[in-house]
């Protein structure tokens, strides 16, 4: 065979190296719980090592023969089979055994380790009950020891009582130890005072014990060697002692139950209810169906039954309701060493153009009237003037003109003074006597100022006289009002006024606490495009500082920013301080009250619960009857659809109170929406789907909002005076509606017989009883009372000859247009239509 080693090339050189001897590889154990262990096993392969250069060794060559005489030669033998060389295969099936026998050993060591910890806790729980045993057994015999020494001391106090009853008998007998055959005789023993004997201690092992606590363990040499010096208990006998101790403790009874006070809302789920009791769903749900209530665990019920359910399970019901959440602030009454004396503040009310603002210009000394639309006021404005004496007066200004109602109703509920103004060249007008209404209706006083006293035709004495009427009488005639005359104009006896409401002031002797948390009420509120949500509130209590969390209606948020009425900004406002608020997260809704809290969560916690009750008023319909259902179905009353956005709150409550006071029984008013801030691009949405035109007041479209409109074809209207939008909508009302259609009855007539006229006409003889038959008027054929047919006369004739009209008393022919149902004894009725335009 020829060599198969490969042979070295000249001139290279073999890389220098061991060759790989061991084989390794990775096992994994199991073991009981989950737990698991890689092995690393290693087979070594022999390895011969020689001398460098060395051959292997070879064989040793037989010994020649003795020298003999020569033979032929032999054959050559041939050569010695090569020894087998053991292939891959066999390599790999005696590394899969040896894997295997390696995982048995590992399996049986970690079986016998189960086993020695079994044993082990064994021989631990056999020593604790042999200790508990023999710790009870000396209590035993230390409660008998001390029992006998009781009995001892029992008898030894016996024994001194007797002989202190027998030692006055024998005075001089010598004390001497009596015999033992009288103390038998009188029954008694001497008590032997020698200590008991103790009964002798069991010895503790010592060395046995430490064997028996090692003996569990499980050691390199033992689990080597294979010694077991205990048969080891088998899987299922541990799984009946767990068996038996788990029936040992169901035995036992379950422990006391936890009696808990269950908190209950209004509403509540049946899951969030057991989770409350700690009790198991399943089984409020099992009580439920036995109540007669098939309900799911996401099911909600009322707080009745809730209450059924705790008490049937054994706990205490807490009621709560939703209301909780909100702050009532009515019951918080502040002490009376806390207030302190604060300014006042007066509400100026009257009629439209009877110059109100001008007046508090000339207070104030500035120029608010040139800035109104209109030259009216159409907000509340809210300042604070120091007067000569260095005192604070806090004046709000309310609108005239009659849409802002509300307005004037929320000023004279936050007001402590109302200044009547009255034109002395004018009178009482409607919005004057609803500002007396108000002011009683508030019960705060009132302070008459006649205004304009310099015209000529002022007559101050007339606006005294009809003050009577509406039971306000001032000073001058007897009664408790004062009034003042004044001219704003001529800034005349503007003194006069600021004195009479400091009079007035210091007889209401108002107080407040400044130092609390701030409460008061939102006078007016709008969105600024810049700024965001801005309120102007009037602190009424307590005082407001920046940072601080409050709660306005049903928005909440934290002040960033407070600007006073002259722009400055200011970081606290005190009682009686009027100031804008930045920082709220909506636009609150004017006469809503603020209150501050402790942090901004609760802030919206309120804020939520609020929002919530309002859309639940504004979403819930009124019961339903029979009679209101047929009148929806049958009503056919049009609407007239608008979107609404304006500056302020105020002017949006007040446009939605006069457009819908222009409602009729034919067309009424429908607001889609009304907001505060510019007209958005979801605006001109809402109102391209119904066709309604937008109406902004003192605002206008952003860029988006144009560009929709323009694609959508939807009407913008800009107004910056109420009465203007008003006139406006009440006609576009009246042109939706259509003109008006009125029938002029011009003259009745009686069949008399009927003719053919043609093939399929027919003409009537009529005889003309009541006013004037034309040709071309529209008629009614009525047969009996009832409508046969509406229709024209075409054709009007007297014998032969054509007519334009008869009249009553005469016989004519006529031939109708659209009918020939025509019968003798039939009524014909002629009527003239006119059309008129449509005014609400």
């Amino acid at each position: 065979m020829a060599d198969q080693t490969e042979k070295p090339k000249l001139g290279t050189r073999p890389p220098l190296g061991l060759k790989r001897t061991v084989e390794t590889g990775k096992v994994k154990q199991s073991f009981s719980h989950g737990r698991s262990n890689t092995v690393v096993v290693e087979v070594k392969k022999r390895r011969i090592l020689g001398r460098p250069g060395e051959a292997p060794p070879a064989e040793a060559p037989a010994p020649a023969p003795a020298a003999e005489a020569p033979k032929p030669a032999p054959k050559p033998a041939p050569p010695a089979p090569e020894p087998r060389r053991p292939s891959p295969a066999d390599d790999i099936t005696a590394r899969k055994e040896m894997q295997a026998r390696l995982l048995r050993e590992a399996e049986e060591a970690r079986m016998t380790a189960l086993e020695e910890a079994r044993r082990r806790e064994e021989q631990a729980r056999t020593s604790a009950n042999e200790d508990e045993r023999r710790r009870a057994e000396e209590n035993r015999l230390a409660e008998e020891e001390a029992a006998e020494a009781k009995a001892e001391e029992a008898r030894r106090a016996a024994e001194e009582a007797l002989r202190a009853l027998e030692a006055p008998a024998e005075p001089q007998a010598a004390p001497a130890p009596a015999p033992a055959n009288e103390e038998e005789e009188r029954g008694f023993r001497r008590p032997v005072h020698a200590p008991a004997p103790k009964r002798p201690e069991p010895a503790r092992p010592t060395r046995g014990r430490e064997d028996r606590r090692h003996s569990g363990k499980l050691t390199v040499t033992r689990a080597l060697s294979g010694e077991d010096d205990s048969r080891a208990r088998s899987l299922a006998a541990l799984r009946r002692a767990r068996e038996k101790e788990k029936r040992h403790h169901q035995q036992a009874g379950p422990a006391a139950k936890q009696v808990r006070d269950v908190v209950v809302p209004e509403a509540i789920t049946v899951q969030e209810l057991a989770n409350r009791m700690a009790e198991r769903g399943a089984d409020l749900v099992k009580a439920l169906f036995k109540m007669g209530m098939p309900v799911t665990l996401t099911q909600t019920i009322d707080q009745d039954t809730a209450e059924l359910l705790i008490t049937e399970f054994g706990h205490r019901v807490k009621r709560v309701s939703e209301s909780d959440i909100d702050i009532d602030t009515s019951a918080d009454v502040d002490a009376a060493e806390t207030l302190h004396p604060r300014p006042p503040v007066v509400t100026i009310m009257g009629h439209v153009d009877h110059g109100k603002t001008s007046l508090l210009d000339a207070i104030r000394g500035e120029d608010v009237v040139s800035g109104e639309a209109g030259g009216i006021t159409q907000h509340i404005g809210a300042y604070q003037v120091q007067v000569a004496d260095g005192s604070k007066v806090t004046f709000l200004d309310t609108p005239g003109h009659e849409a802002f109602t509300e307005m004037r109703a929320r000023g004279a509920k936050v007001t402590d003074i109302v200044v009547l103004v009255v034109a002395a060249d004018d009178g009482l007008k409607p919005q004057t006597i609803e500002a007396i209404n108000h002011t009683k209706a508030a019960g705060v006083p009132m302070i008459v100022a006649i205004n304009k006293i310099d015209k000529p035709d002022a007559r101050a004495q007339r606006v005294r006289e009809e003050l009577l009427q509406h039971e306000v009488i001032v000073e001058d005639m007897g009664g408790d009002v004062q009034d003042v005359e004044v001219s704003a104009l001529k800034q005349t006896n503007l003194d006069g006024l600021l004195a009479a409401i400091q009079v007035q002031a210091e007889l209401l002797e108002l107080k407040a606490n400044p130092e609390r948390e701030a409460e008061g009420t939102v006078i007016e509120a709008k969105l600024d495009k810049g700024r965001g949500p801005v309120a102007t509130v009037l602190v009424q209590r307590g005082t407001l500082r920046v940072g601080d969390a409050l709660v306005a209606g049903a928005s909440s948020g934290k002040v960033r920013a407070m600007i006073d009425d002259k722009g400055r900004q200011v970081r606290e406002a005190g009682p009686s301080f009027p100031v804008e608020v930045l920082g709220l997260s909506a636009v609150p809704s004017a006469g809503d009250p603020f209150t501050v809290v402790d942090n901004e969560a609760r802030a919206r916690e309120v804020a939520a619960y609020r929002q919530g009750v309002l859309d639940r008023k504004r979403t819930t319909a009124a019961p339903v009857s029979l009679e209101n259902m047929f009148a929806s179905h049958q009503s056919t009353t049009m609407e007239f659809p608008l979107v609404i956005k304006a500056d302020v709150h105020g002017s949006v409550e007040a446009i939605n109170h006069a457009l819908t006071r222009l409602s009729t029984d034919e067309i009424r008013v429908r607001i889609l929406h009304s907001g505060v801030g510019a007209i958005t691009e979801s605006d001109v949405t809402l109102a391209s789907a119904s066709g309604a035109p937008i109406i902004g007041f003192n605002v206008r479209p952003n860029a988006k909002a144009r560009e929709v409109s323009e694609r959508n074809k939807v009407e913008f209207r800009y107004y910056d005076v109420i009465y203007h939008l008003t006139d406006w909508v009440k006609a576009a009302m009246g042109g939706q509606l259509g003109p008006e259609i009125i029938e002029t009855v011009v003259g009745r007539a009686e069949v008399r017989e009927v003719f053919p006229a043609g093939k399929r006409d027919k003409a009537a003889g009529l005889l003309v009883t009541e006013g004037v038959i034309r040709k071309g008027l529209n008629a009614r054929l009525t047969r009996e009372d009832v409508i046969v047919s509406k229709t024209t006369i075409s054709s009007l004739r007297r014998f032969k000859d054509d007519v334009a009209e008869v009249r009553a008393g005469l016989e004519c022919g006529v031939m109708l247009a659209d009918t020939n149902d025509i019968k003798a004894g039939d009524m014909l009725e002629v009527f003239e239509v006119e059309e008129r335009a449509r005014t609400l």
